[in-house]
């Protein structure tokens, strides 16, 4: 292992002691061990804090952080980044499973390829016990050599989890991070699409938990998600719903300014984005791959895939 460590993974939680060991499990025992990881702890009233603990004093790469005070999911995010001082950064979530070679992979596409900004992994979507609903195929045309068809895709398409790939530190600073309106997430993506090509790796390595307890469902309206965020949010009287849906449009624009971009691919983006918005306003809804699980019998994560459970090595 380097002195000084390639990447940092964050992971930022809240009340996450149900799947907290076993995520933290299967990312000390990845196969790629040069990171250091920030945990950030919101303030969380549960065992959550007694776990990372313990899991400190086992494993030196882990920093520990509690705030004093429930900042918002946003924050929070933010925090475990603006800590970081590595080449790469990757987001990691307190409820998600990850297959043993995920970083080594990931790492290994953007060694390969300096024009790559973000590389991620196959995934599939597990339930509460950690078993396959759902494998996710990926819709989004993010290797696309062109700026804006990569933007384009961002829009309209459904699908993908980049927020939780690995992402070139120098770039994502760039960017404002993320938002505490409805959808950020999708801005922060599209403007890093805007700097340059994602990669998924073709192997079954991340595993999405969705459960009752998970943000998007638990804060199922644009409102709830958006306090979730940022507690100040909750105030309808400081900010209306209309004000919460101008800053995520907002967002995608402000991304278009920033990017190095020609001026023709940004005045392609500013058309993809009004097509976008037309769409928006005679109700086409993007969805969630959630939304639509199907009632297949679960799967169990296959030996190839290889999380890491129980005490990491």
């Amino acid at each position: 292992m380097n002195a000084v460590p390639r990447l940092t993974v964050g992971l930022p939680v809240y009340n996450g002691e149900k799947y907290l060991a076993e995520s933290l499990d299967a990312l000390l025992g990845q196969s790629y061990g040069d990171y250091r990881m920030i945990i950030s702890d919101n303030a969380s009233t549960d065992a959550t804090e007694e776990i990372c603990r313990e899991y400190q004093a086992k494993d030196g790469r882990i920093t520990y952080f509690r705030q004093p005070v429930n900042i918002g999911a946003t924050p929070n995010h933010n925090w475990c980044f603006e800590q970081s001082d590595t080449e790469l950064f990757k987001w990691a979530s307190y409820d998600d499973l990850y297959g043993r070679d995920l970083l080594k992979r990931c790492v290994e596409a953007l060694d390969d390829d300096p024009y790559l900004v973000l590389a991620h992994a196959y995934q599939a979507i597990i339930d509460g016990a950690g078993d396959i609903v759902l494998e996710v195929d990926y819709p989004l045309d993010t290797a696309n050599p062109h700026a804006p068809d990569r933007f384009r895709s961002l829009l309209f398409d459904v699908g993908g989890d980049d927020f939780y790939g690995v992402m070139r530190s120098d770039i994502l600073r760039r960017t404002p991070l993320n938002g505490s309106y409805h959808h950020s997430d999708r801005t922060i993506m599209a403007e890093l699409a805007l700097y340059g090509r994602f990669a998924q790796v073709p192997e079954l390595l991340f595993f999405r938990r969705d459960h009752p307890d998970r943000a998007e469902r638990a804060k199922p309206t644009i409102r709830s998600r958006s306090a979730n965020m940022e507690p100040r949010r909750a105030s309808r009287l400081r900010n209306p719903t209309v004000r919460l849906l101008a800053e995520y449009v907002n967002g995608f624009v402000g991304g278009i300014r920033r990017a190095p971009l020609s001026v023709a691919d940004r005045r392609e983006c500013y058309r993809h984005l009004m097509s976008w918005l037309a769409s928006r306003a005679v109700g086409r809804s993007t969805g969630r791959i959630e939304d639509n699980l199907p009632a297949a019998p679960p799967a169990r994560i296959p030996e190839s895939s290889a999380v890491v459970r129980g005490e990491a090595s």
